[in-house]
């Protein structure tokens, strides 16, 4: 790891942004419906995926308002209140103990402060209370922005929007409450709607949150937002990103800030890069990111056995059509949300790093199974024998494909999460494996590439692409589908030649132990194709 200089910035990947220490875009910028909404004394929900920016763009938004001279802005986090559970007494304490701490340590001017001691009030209507009493002493008007409200549970989510809700309805009665009131979260506002008092699906005029005006989503980057901040690094220090890495950035992280940030840190700090920054070292950072699994990644995919995020993941993996039912837009919107999959059609996870971490997760029990040494299958010339791979994948599938496609939790997509573990264990370290899936495409496409030094000594990329298609009960021989789409996807990668991996899951499919049969065929358009059925 390399040493920064002290009090040099860097990019920030464990907590929110700071401008005094962070590479970092203009926060206000990000989302400016907020500013124009406060003014307006209007309460709304501003919700985006983890380790996205919402604490940093909070902070600096109160700081603004703070500054201007008319607004006494604070941001609290609800996290603490999380304990609490169903107890809303005991939730209402704790947040309004971090409110006091919150105001505290943003050293608010004395006369902006929270009184010394909250009124007495019966359980369930001390935050309203205490709101009322602070915005009934302050000089200017109070903007709160209630970070992680995600974490109040149950009645305490319910106690606590309702008195919100209260109080936002006694204002225009003259009675003294927050001007304006920013719920802060992983989710869309429907989920407090529901919480409090409204329902899914519809506007509630008994609900301050209008699900249409009032729910802003902060977007990741753009391609020139990254650039942008990249630029930052190197105005301060003089190395620069070529434009081919932060393209390559863009494309495998498709703007996700937490993954923008950690691809840099992972170059500069970790790899210790002090040239220009290429694609080649960025692909580098990507994998050493991917082996490492830092918290944001580990958070989001140890969530990938919850039933709501299987029924919407396990089709996108096994590239089937989801069952649709009157709950599945409700589980799609939470998987959303979360930042799993992209917020438009076609249902497909948000980005490569995540495809390909989602895949590596749900195949490490398979991967333990493989014993082959993977250097015995790059070839005297350095290149990799992608045929004897598959000989060996037979032989593996004969000897457990049965056992781990029972055990898979992903039963439907059970076949292509155990060649990819087969691939990875086999290919990782010395190639890259870029995999390509989506719900309803009834296919996983693979390219592997692997590095090698040429006759004369330069450096080389073999590349073999790969799909994978299932044959289930009731349809009819895959072949002439998968022969189709490969030839599209080699004509993408222009490679004349390809592999295709059909596996049977019918009940009339042969046994285990005769499964792996190996032909020759072309493509529509002619290229030689070979087709390994199991």
């Amino acid at each position: 790891m390399t040493m920064r200089p002290p009090g040099a910035k860097y990019f920030n990947t464990t907590g929110p942004c700071s401008p005094q220490h962070h590479y970092m875009l203009p926060p206000a910028h990000r989302i400016p419906q907020a500013r124009e909404l406060i003014d307006m004394d209007r309460y709304f929900v501003l919700h985006a995926p983890r380790q996205t920016g919402k604490t940093t763009t909070l902070n600096a938004l109160a700081s603004e308002l703070n500054a201007e001279g008319d607004v006494a802005a604070l941001m609290f986090s609800c996290e603490r209140a999380k304990a609490a559970g169903d107890d809303y007494a005991a939730a209402e304490e704790m947040l309004l103990a971090s409110l006091r701490q919150a105001a505290e340590w943003a050293a608010l001017p004395a006369e902006l402060l929270p009184p010394d001691t909250w009124p007495e009030a019966p359980a369930g209507t001390r935050v309203g209370s205490a709101l009322t009493e602070w915005c009934r002493r302050c000089p200017r008007r109070v903007v709160l922005f209630l970070d992680e409200i995600d974490a109040l549970q149950g009645n305490s989510m319910v106690s606590i929007l309702s008195q919100l809700r209260h109080g936002h309805n006694a204002r225009h009665e003259g009675h003294s409450f927050p001007a304006s009131v920013v719920l802060c979260g992983l989710r869309d506002v429907r989920d407090y709607k529901v919480a409090s008092g409204g329902e899914a699906g519809r506007s509630n005029p008994a609900s301050p949150f209008n699900i249409v005006a009032e729910s802003l989503r902060l977007g990741d980057f753009t391609a020139d937002e990254i650039a942008e901040l990249y630029d930052q690094h190197t105005q301060a220090t003089g190395q620069e990103f070529t434009k081919d890495a932060v393209d390559r950035v863009f494309e495998l992280t498709q703007g996700q800030p937490w993954l923008v940030n950690a691809l840099a840190f992972e170059t500069i700090l970790q790899m210790g890069k002090t040239g220009a920054i290429t694609a080649g070292q960025v692909e580098d950072a990507k994998e050493r990111l991917i082996r490492k699994r830092g918290m944001h990644l580990d958070s989001l995919v140890a969530r990938l056995h919850e039933p709501r995020i299987k029924r919407v993941m396990e089709p996108v993996v096994a590239g089937s059509l989801p069952h649709i039912d009157p709950t599945f837009s409700d589980d799609l919107s939470y998987v959303r949300d979360l930042g799993l999959i992209k917020q438009k059609p076609p249902l497909e996870v948000a980005n490569p790093i995540y495809r390909e971490v989602i895949l590596r997760v749900l195949g490490d029990p398979s991967e333990q199974y493989v014993m082959a040494d993977p250097h015995s299958f790059v070839l005297p010339d350095g290149r990799f024998d992608l045929p004897r791979l598959l000989e060996a994948f037979v032989v593996f599938w004969r000897e457990h494909g049965e056992v781990l496609v029972r055990q898979e939790g992903y039963h439907e997509a059970a076949c292509q999460i155990i060649l990819m573990a087969f691939l990875h264990r086999l290919v990782n370290g010395g190639g890259y494996l870029d995999r390509e899936y989506a719900a309803g495409t009834k296919r996983l496409d693979v390219l592997v590439r692997w590095p090698y030094t040429g006759p004369d000594g330069e450096r080389l990329m073999q590349r073999e692409a790969m799909e994978l298609k299932v044959w289930r009960a009731g349809e009819t021989d895959p072949l002439p589908d998968g022969l189709a789409q490969l030839d599209r996807y080699l004509d993408r990668l222009t490679l004349p030649t390809g592999g295709l991996v059909i596996f049977d899951r019918r009940p009339e499919a042969p046994p285990w132990k005769e499964r792996g049969s190996f032909e020759q065929t072309t493509t529509p358009s002619g290229r030689q194709v070979t087709v390994l059925r199991v």
